[in-house]
């Protein structure tokens, strides 16, 4: 397998995986809690500053690493699963 297409299957799960964390949000059981995790998570990708400044070496760059997930992890084991399963389908 070539790098084009592992670099167009890692796309590729990306987008799917935007698809699903935007059906969650938008979906009416989805808890307001974990809804706004999700909006937390969105807005510490975008934030143009960090909590932990990325001049530091490593954890400058892990921080990203770390919260982001945390976040999302959060956010889906606050949610039922069926709501889970449906935006999946969806996405």
């Amino acid at each position: 397998m070539s790098l084009r297409d592992k670099l167009s299957q890692i796309a590729a799960k990306l987008k799917a995986e935007f698809a699903f964390y935007k059906r969650l949000q938008q979906h009416p059981q989805t808890p307001k809690f974990a809804k706004a995790l999700l909006w937390l998570a969105i807005g510490y990708l975008v934030m143009p500053f960090d909590l932990i400044p990325d001049f530091l070496p490593v954890i400058g760059q892990l921080d990203e690493v770390v919260i982001i997930p945390l976040l999302l992890y959060w956010a889906l084991k606050l949610t039922p699963q069926e709501v889970i399963a449906a935006c999946r389908l969806q996405a």
